[in-house]
C-alpha cells in the first residue's frame, strides 16, 4: 500500500498542488492519505479528496484515509464528506468536538 503525506495546509492555495500530487497515485492498487498533520482545511481540497477518493473507486481502488487529525475530521463532518471520505461516524465523538469548540 502507498501511503502519500497530506501535509498541514489543505489550504484553497494548496488545492492544485494536492490534486497534482495524488494524481500520480491513482493507478496505484491500494493508497492510504496520512492526514495527520493537517491543520488547516478549505473547501476546495475537500473537493480534490472526494475527487481521488471516487474515481479510484470507479476504478475498484483501494483508498482509505489514515492518522486523521481533529481539523480534517471536523472539515469532513461540517461538509457532510465523512462518509464519502470512508471517515467513521461517531456521534459521541462528534458531540465532544462541538462542545469543546463551544
Amino acid at each position: 500500500m502507498e501511503t502519500v503525506s497530506l501535509g498541514e495546509d489543505l489550504g484553497i492555495e494548496a488545492s492544485a498542488d494536492l490534486k497534482q500530487r495524488l494524481a500520480a497515485h491513482l493507478e496505484a492498487p491500494a493508497v492510504a492519505l496520512d492526514g495527520g498533520a493537517v491543520r488547516r482545511v478549505h473547501t476546495a481540497a475537500m473537493q480534490v479528496l472526494c475527487a481521488f477518493f471516487r474515481s479510484r473507486a470507479e476504478q475498484g481502488r483501494s483508498t482509505e484515509l489514515v492518522a486523521c487529525s481533529d481539523a480534517l475530521r471536523d472539515a469532513a463532518r461540517l461538509l457532510g464528506l465523512a462518509g464519502p471520505l470512508g471517515l467513521a461516524t461517531n456521534e459521541h465523538a462528534t458531540k465532544q468536538t462541538v462542545e469543546n469548540a463551544a
